[in-house]
């Protein structure tokens, strides 16, 4: 086993883990603390907003320092702190605090590690999605632990154990392998950050990537829903929920890697954008239980296959001095911004639509399948014209 495998193993475990014991059961603990359903929806839109600004900044500030391990530990460590808020905050005010402050170091939390992981794995030989698929697993892991926390404890207790997840993940963190500082630190982070947007290969992969990743607004938000008004049991649509994770799982530690190897990155992106089109066509069209479980599996392509080509296209088109800012990016505007406008749009469709809502979701992955075409192939840069930080 190579000796980074290990380390990288336990840092994506605490990071997810952390995730899975705060997120899940975060607007329930700030209705329990006296929030209304209104306040509730301002906590998480306020720290939806600051997550757009905080990851790139954070990705920017670790690639101008070639400082990838100290940020992360950084942004861990306050992240531990930012959750005890959640305790210790009172109203309205306070719990904004702490919900800004939280989701502000949490950001870049997942970008950074990637952009650690992705030449580690490279350069120690093992698979990016080892160590992701064990982030996932670790998800899971946590949500289930959470569970069990607010039955023992309460859900004031859940943001002391995502402190203690945070609090390893710090740890874990220093622990990595160091990087060799890389060409074009110390840049200005604005020119880093315009020269990635001025990349047509950056641009397309981050409007695949939020084509298909927003493709699944819908399904998250009304999927159970009308699963419920159709007559399926709760215990019914959990298992199809975690049969989606699963596959995500499966498709991360075992079948993602080869598929991209024999694909390559733009047919392993296509095929992501292939599954949408028929997961959500046939959401559309049906609820039967046997249709539906085998709809869910599509989840790992979808989701898992999609996020490991996008790592592929990164690693090889971003230069090193660049690597942090754009997960940070990518992350930011490719899933975080384009999920949240998809959730936005996905009320107003449903109540239009109905489950034809699921028709727009798919043709949203057909619009991504033009822009995968030819993502990776090039050398390193825009459009194979060398890397995007020489164009600063």
């Amino acid at each position: 086993m190579p000796p980074a495998l290990p380390r990288f193993l336990l840092v994506y475990a605490a990071l997810y883990a952390g995730y899975g014991l705060t997120t899940p059961f975060l607007p329930a603990l700030l209705s329990e603390r006296g929030l209304s359903p209104t306040e509730v929806g301002l906590v998480l839109a306020a720290g939806t907003g600051i997550r757009l600004a905080a990851g790139p900044l954070a990705g920017r500030i670790a690639d101008r320092l070639a400082a990838g391990r100290g940020v992360l530990a950084a942004c861990a460590l306050l992240s531990a702190a930012s959750a005890l808020l959640y305790v210790v905050g009172h109203g309205f005010p306070g719990l904004l605090l702490a919900g800004l402050a939280h989701a502000a170091a949490t950001a870049p939390l997942a970008p950074l590690a990637d952009a650690l992981a992705l030449p580690a794995a490279s350069a120690a030989r093992f698979a990016y999605g080892t160590v992701r698929g064990a982030g996932s697993a670790a998800f899971i892991a946590g949500t289930l632990a959470a569970g069990q926390v607010t039955g023992l404890a309460g859900l004031a207790a859940l943001p002391l154990a995502g402190a203690a997840a945070f609090a390893v993940l710090a740890g874990a963190s220093l622990r990595l392998p160091a990087a060799a500082a890389a060409p074009g630190a110390g840049t200005p982070a604005a020119a880093g950050a315009g020269a990635l947007l001025r990349s047509s290969a950056f641009r397309r992969l981050v409007a695949v990537a939020a084509l298909v990743i927003g493709s699944h607004a819908v399904h998250d938000a009304f999927a159970v829903i009308r699963w419920r008004e159709a007559g399926l049991a709760p215990a019914t649509a959990s298992l199809l929920w975690a049969e989606a994770v699963a596959a995500e799982v499966l498709v991360f530690l075992g079948l993602g890697p080869p598929l991209v190897a024999r694909l390559g990155p733009a047919g392993a992106l296509a095929l992501a954008a292939c599954a949408g089109i028929v997961r959500w066509s046939v959401a559309a069209l049906t609820v039967a239980v046997p249709v539906l479980a085998a709809i869910q599996a599509l989840h790992g392509l979808t989701f898992a296959l999609l996020h490991l080509a996008a790592m592929r296209v990164l690693a090889g088109t971003v230069p090193p001095s660049l690597a942090a800012t754009a997960q940070t990016l990518y992350g930011t505007l490719g899933l975080g911004l384009a999920t949240t406008l998809a959730t936005l749009a996905s009320g107003p469709l449903y109540a239009a639509l109905g489950p034809g809502a699921f028709w727009v979701m798919a043709g949203t992955c057909a619009a991504a399948l033009p822009l995968a075409r030819g993502l990776g192939a090039s050398p390193p840069g825009d459009d194979g014209s060398g890397p995007p930080d020489r164009k600063n």
